[in-house]
């Protein structure tokens, strides 16, 4: 059996037009719902490469979890990756491929699991009246009590 090609521009037109019909379908049975804005918020928050942390001047959008393995382009799933580090991984698992290359996996999970902690908080401190829109309750949390504000709690101390 022949060896598998691995230069897309040894590929006819044909097989190129296939592949690229393939991708097309598959990327429409998946949610896509990565705005513009979301995109350039991850841009800032990484800085550079999610992988490498090269400043390339043009950075892709790269799926942490591929597109052929289930993954879809939203916010949790993409990340910029240079166009090394995105044709380097293809479609592998980004822990096993961070691995092979020696590339720090506990950071990237780590800014990862940051950034989308920080993108899904609000973008400022709210207020406490915004908090507890009843009047009646102002100044009052809605925490449940602690154990020695419970009116029918123990006294405290010994006994």
């Amino acid at each position: 059996m022949p060896p598998r090609r691995r230069n897309s521009s040894a590929m006819s037109p044909a097989t190129r037009a296939r592949y690229a019909k393939r991708r097309q379908r598959r990327l429409a049975r998946v949610d896509n719902d990565l705005t513009d804005d979301q995109w350039f918020a991850l841009l800032d928050a990484w800085g550079g490469c999610a992988y490498c942390q090269a400043t390339a001047p043009a950075l892709q959008r790269d799926c942490v979890q591929p597109i052929s393995r289930g993954g879809r382009y939203t916010v949790e799933n993409v990340v910029p990756a240079c166009a090394s580090c995105n044709a380097s991984k293809h479609n592998s698992e980004v822990t096993g491929w961070m691995r092979r290359k020696k590339l720090d996996e506990r950071a990237f999970l780590l800014r990862h699991a940051t950034f989308l902690r920080d993108l899904r908080e609000p973008a400022g401190p709210v207020d406490a009246d915004q908090a507890n829109p009843n009047p009646a309750n102002a100044g009052q949390s809605d925490a449940a009590p602690s154990e020695s504000e419970r009116e029918d709690a123990p006294p405290a101390g010994p006994a």
